[in-house]
């Protein structure tokens, strides 16, 4: 069955690279992904951290079916998300949120144009859940952990 696991996320992964090949778009997804990651748990933490928890939850059971290392990272990537929204003002994580969500996606379509590709979940909306574990991809490639 791993064998199984990981061809599924090798092929996500290569399908999503498709239109991520400019070392330009690459370096802004690696800053606008993670961003948008934060904006919208912090958008979801306002209204409801319990709720925030819950969604961070089902998204690593969905990344477990993937990849464990790959839910791994992403589980250390949200509890530090999380650990920040928690640490931060109340009534300062909405508004933080939104302008770093619309900051981020206007980053994402910067890269985007001078990739000159449509982004990957315009065709397949998973690619919204693939965009990180390609952002961690590319760590665990430098950090030699395979996947």
């Amino acid at each position: 069955m791993p064998s199984i696991i990981h061809r599924r996320i090798d092929m996500l992964l290569t399908r999503y690279a498709e239109s991520h090949c400019n070392p330009v778009n690459e370096r802004i997804h690696c800053l606008c992904v993670p961003a948008i990651m934060l904006a919208l748990l912090g958008m979801i933490w306002a209204a409801s951290p319990a709720l925030t928890v819950l969604l961070v939850a089902v998204t690593l059971t969905y990344y477990v079916t993937l990849s464990p290392a790959f839910a791994a990272g992403m589980l250390l990537m949200a509890l530090a998300m999380l650990l920040l929204l928690s640490h931060l003002p109340a009534p300062s994580v909405l508004p933080l949120s939104l302008v770093l969500f619309v900051g981020a996606w206007i980053g994402q379509f910067i890269g985007h144009k001078i990739e000159g590709k449509k982004p990957s979940f315009f065709e397949d909306l998973r690619f919204l859940l693939i965009g990180p574990l390609f952002v961690l991809s590319l760590l665990y490639r430098r950090l030699h952990v395979r996947y």
